[in-house]
């Protein structure tokens, strides 16, 4: 299992985190989950805007594929950042979330 981590910080004097998170819902989130080897997200953020994005992928190999996706997505809301979003990305060595279900 393989994570891209997306950390980003959106402009609250533009939009609420609320807002963001309701686009990423509607626009992002339905595409997402068509990627090869897509497994999952975990969205956090603070009340100022701060947030990351843990998405979960089967292999590296498939979240490099998607790689293009989420550059199209990020691209897509560059009004709504303080600043350029930054990604990493990490071998998954333990996820344990039993009764998660937030939505």
């Amino acid at each position: 299992m393989y994570s891209r981590v997306t950390q980003l910080e959106i402009d609250t004097l533009r939009t609420t985190v609320g807002d963001a998170l309701a686009l990423f819902e509607e626009s992002v989130l339905p595409q997402l989950r068509e990627q090869d080897g897509y497994q999952g997200v975990v969205v956090l953020a603070n009340p100022d805007g701060k947030a990351m994005l843990v998405s979960v992928w089967e292999t590296e190999e498939a979240a490099a594929e998607s790689a293009g996706f989420a550059t199209g997505a990020l691209a897509e809301f560059v009004t709504l950042f303080r600043s350029p979003p930054g990604r990493e990305g990490y071998d998954v060595l333990l996820a344990e979330m039993p009764g998660i279900g937030v939505a």
